[in-house]
């Protein structure tokens, strides 16, 4: 099953960010997927917003992980922000150790992250940001862990 949000402007992404904040969890894993200028980094900063990030949030494309303290009632004390684009291998990925960034009461945000399938657990937030125009994007939720309500997503 499916989820789509329709996205019209930057604001309308950064509000479905934050929505889907008010759903995580300590350790969860959120694999963001979408072509270059889809709105991946404008998603994840609605997170980091959903989350209580103060920090200012850009894509972490040089760097690989940027990692941003929250402030939040869910236990989410901080978040992984990070972008496989220029990773050349699965090697490459997984010597990241992805394992060792979700700490017991943080979150990781990966842009491209289906680079890395067949390295993530079972139970990955699953999400693709598809271009329809030069203004509207459909935010799809693909898969979510076992248990989680999604209340929302599709009211827009």
């Amino acid at each position: 099953m499916s989820l789509t949000r329709r996205s019209s402007e930057i604001s309308e992404t950064h509000d479905a960010g934050s929505l889907f904040a008010t759903w995580l969890a300590p350790r969860d894993i959120v694999v963001v997927s979408g072509p270059l200028g889809a709105g991946k980094t404008a998603l994840t900063q609605g997170v980091a917003r959903g989350l209580g990030v103060r920090d200012r949030v850009t894509s972490p494309t040089f760097t690989l992980v940027r990692e941003h303290e929250c402030d939040n009632t869910a236990g989410i004390t901080h978040l992984h922000h990070a972008d496989l684009y220029r990773t050349n291998s699965l090697d490459e990925i997984e010597d990241l150790v992805f394992e060792e960034l979700v700490e017991p009461s943080g979150v990781a945000v990966i842009e491209w992250g289906e680079m890395g399938d067949g390295l993530w657990p079972v139970g990955v937030w699953r999400v693709e940001i598809r271009v329809i125009d030069d203004e509207l994007r459909d935010i799809i939720i693909h898969e979510t862990p076992p248990g989680r309500d999604v209340t929302g997503w599709d009211a827009q």
